[in-house]
């Protein structure tokens, strides 16, 4: 929309130019997604008290979460209320790659409406069944997959990009759809298993936004690119400001979220920005730095595997409980050690992720 007023206000003066600058917008959607965090974020967090839409905790778990009951949830509805609007605010609207990780989003936040919707409303304790959820993120994530490879323009767009080598990539062909079938669905679900502590989800979630708008910059301009021998995806760069929206109301959301939360995000965010980050590296042909960034996410969902397959087969359990964060709290890890310790992880993580730009 801002470019659109931009092409109109240039005509009376030339400094509206600046409104063409993908930065300056990119600025302008962390800030505009934040400030609207911030400001509904008391009169949402009040609303969902008076409803009683709050966080039912198992009877199973650390002892300390016994106090988070009745925490108002659902909190993501603001983190995506944020990102929708910065996004049609401050990116350029017929880019497709733009309205595809927007409507991936947004429909995986609508799963995860339904699922909190049923949990806390409803009173269904399984909310919504693993296969009916299963089935609809499917149906998201393949459609998003088929869409872009039959809209791909380049090469480069389907092609397997190996990290650390040079020149190092594979044509996949059909094998697209499945990959970025499984990025997003796997991702969608790795972020929502970590989603257990105050603030713990969120911030990695940021930090893995600013990194994969940093490689969006990057794969959308084609000196860039030639020179750190990444694949040129025209147009990829308009994700920076997607990614921008992201990290705006992360932040805003964290000011909630933050141990001791005021509020819980709930799949209907926790679902939703894993498939973001997801179909994000997928653009930019980032999948597996993507798993070495989102290397919480990774442990956080194979310790559930581990668990689950262990008791499955030997009825024993590996972990105290799992999702591994849990095992830490039995452990007796005071929550804002364990928080702040997989915070920090995911720092160098991004890192080793970023320096795959120049390792080759």
């Amino acid at each position: 929309m801002l470019l659109l007023l931009a092409d109109f206000l240039i005509q009376f003066d030339g400094a509206f130019r600046v409104l063409h600058y993908l930065t300056f917008r990119a600025i302008l959607g962390v800030l505009t997604a934040l400030a609207i965090c911030l400001a509904i974020g008391p009169a949402m967090i009040a609303k969902l008290t008076i409803k009683k839409i709050g966080q039912s905790v198992r009877d199973d778990g650390p002892q300390s979460h016994f106090s988070k009951s009745g925490t108002p949830t659902m909190g993501g509805a603001m983190i995506l209320f944020a990102v929708a609007i910065s996004t049609l605010l401050c990116a350029d609207l017929t880019n497709r790659y733009v309205w595809v990780v927007l409507l991936v989003t947004l429909a995986h936040g609508v799963i995860g409406f339904v699922d909190d919707y049923k949990k806390v409303l409803l009173g269904n304790s399984d909310g919504l069944s693993a296969r009916a959820k299963y089935f609809w993120q499917s149906v998201v994530a393949a459609g998003a997959a088929i869409y872009l490879f039959k809209t791909a323009q380049v090469p480069a767009e389907t092609q397997f990009i190996v990290p650390f080598f040079k020149n190092v990539t594979l044509d996949m062909n059909w094998g697209y759809i499945i990959l970025t079938y499984f990025v997003i669905v796997g991702s969608s679900n790795a972020v929502n298993l970590t989603d257990g502590l105050d603030g713990l989800a969120i911030m990695p979630t940021v930090m893995i936004a600013a990194a994969l708008a940093i490689f969006a910059y990057l794969s959308g301009h084609a000196n860039f690119a030639q020179y750190l021998q990444i694949p040129h995806i025209p147009k990829s760069g308009e994700l920076v400001v997607f990614c921008a929206a992201l990290i705006g109301s992360g932040l805003g959301f964290l000011w909630f979220n933050a141990y001791p939360a005021m509020v819980f995000m709930g799949d209907v965010g926790a679902l939703a920005l894993g498939a973001a980050l997801g179909v994000v590296a997928v653009l930019v042909r980032q999948e597996i730095v993507l798993v070495i960034m989102g290397g919480i996410f990774v442990v956080e969902t194979i310790s559930v595997i581990i668990q689950v397959a262990s008791y499955k087969t030997r009825k024993k359990r590996v972990f105290l409980m799992a999702p591994i964060h849990h095992h830490y709290e039995l452990k007796g890890w005071p929550e804002p050690r364990i928080i702040v310790r997989f915070w920090i992880i995911s720092v160098i993580l991004v890192l080793i992720g970023l320096a795959t730009l120049k390792l080759r």
